[in-house]
């Protein structure tokens, strides 16, 4: 199942929002078109947003009349910047638009070239994906044994990427391995990204899953019905914070307490070696993703909201990363840098767009 797909001069999704009750595509036909589709949920999760990111600078190219290489780079870097205003967190689609525009404005010859080196560029990112995630399972999947009981929290699976999955990637390894797994899922308030989608990709697959609400997770752990956490990321910075779905440092919290193990699932374009956790901006969504559920009002109309997309775990809480180059074991500091390599290169991007972030926070209305 791919999530996303370059399909001629349009990017074809999964409309996300529709999910359990329809598989619906849509097609995106501009830049314009994919960050509406982030904004409103019907694309979501850091992989998969790396991906749209790279697909709608090819798209911008494919659509574009330019006729010079100059004309065509400013059509890219005005579409580039409006995918950068979609949200402040995760960081897989900086990586992956510094990635084409460093490719376009390195491409000699006429726009023609340039054209054509973008649009192989960004196929390349999303079928390197769908590989980099079935690597992560396979390394993943040796934490499990036959009979594991995992806990996950929100959506990390093939609709969070382009295929396969991040922390249900490895869930699927190990199942594919010949390992019986089955799975607890919290429901993920707000938006309910763990009832609605991840319930429906582990049925989909006929892995074993129970729902849970939020608040059962200590429940669970203190009655020993979970042998292993294992969530996704939307960032991780060198020294081994986690930025990830709301909710995720209780689980950590809670597991670490109980002495269970907490595993993070993320590519390694997922780690942020430059930036400080004091930098992190955190998104603020709207009041009415807490107000209400399926458009129906749950709360009294005028009570204050707050509604913050993600939270930050300290790495003393984590077991553990999985990437697609291994494990990674604490000490982080050393071990990551060690595992990843020297990033230095998107220094400067990332700086300047926690900037762009700290002077737009209150207008990113990005989705996890």
């Amino acid at each position: 199942m791919r999530t996303i797909e370059l399909r001629g001069k349009s990017v074809v999704l999964i409309d996300q929002t529709r999910l359990p009750h329809e598989l619906k595509l849509v097609r995106c036909k501009s830049a314009d078109e994919i960050v509406r589709a982030i904004k409103t949920m019907r694309i979501r999760g850091a992989p998969a947003l790396g991906v749209a990111a790279a697909m709608a600078l090819a798209i911008t190219a494919l659509r574009s009349r330019a006729r010079n290489r100059e004309t065509l780079l400013r059509e890219l870097e005005r579409a580039a910047n409006k995918i950068r205003l979609t949200r402040p967190t995760a960081i897989n689609p900086f990586v992956s638009l510094e990635r084409v525009l460093s490719l376009a404005h390195a491409t000699s010859g006429d726009a023609k070239g340039v054209r054509k080196a973008i649009v192989n560029e960004a196929r390349r990112i999303a079928d390197e994906d769908v590989e980099t995630n079935r690597r992560i399972g396979k390394h993943g999947a040796s934490l499990l044994t036959d009979g594991s009981v995992v806990l996950t929290h929100c959506n990390t699976g093939a609709l969070a990427c382009v295929d396969y999955g991040t922390a249900l990637g490895v869930i699927r390894a190990a199942q594919d391995q010949g390992k019986k797994i089955s799975v607890l899922a919290t429901e993920t308030r707000p938006l309910l990204q763990g009832a609605r989608l991840t319930a429906w990709e582990l049925m989909r697959d006929d892995i074993p899953v129970t729902l849970i609400t939020d608040n059962m997770v200590g429940y669970c752990l203190s009655k020993k019905l979970v042998d292993a956490v294992i969530v996704g990321a939307d960032r991780i910075l060198s020294d081994g914070h986690l930025i990830n779905k709301i909710g995720t440092y209780v689980l950590a919290v809670l597991a670490k307490h109980h002495s269970i193990p907490f595993y993070s699932v993320a590519p390694t374009s997922t780690f942020d070696l430059n930036s400080k956790v004091e930098d992190e901006v955190i998104e603020e969504r709207k009041a009415e993703e807490v107000t209400t559920i399926g458009g129906r009002r749950i709360a009294p109309r005028g009570v204050p909201v707050l509604n913050p997309a993600f939270d930050i775990t300290p790495p003393k809480l984590v077991s553990a990363f999985v990437t697609e180059k291994g494990i990674i074991w604490p000490p982080f500091e050393k071990n990551i840098r060690e595992t990843i390599g020297d990033r230095q290169h998107f220094q400067n991007m990332i700086i300047g767009v926690l900037s762009a972030s700290k002077n737009s926070k209150n207008n990113f209305t990005g989705c996890n």
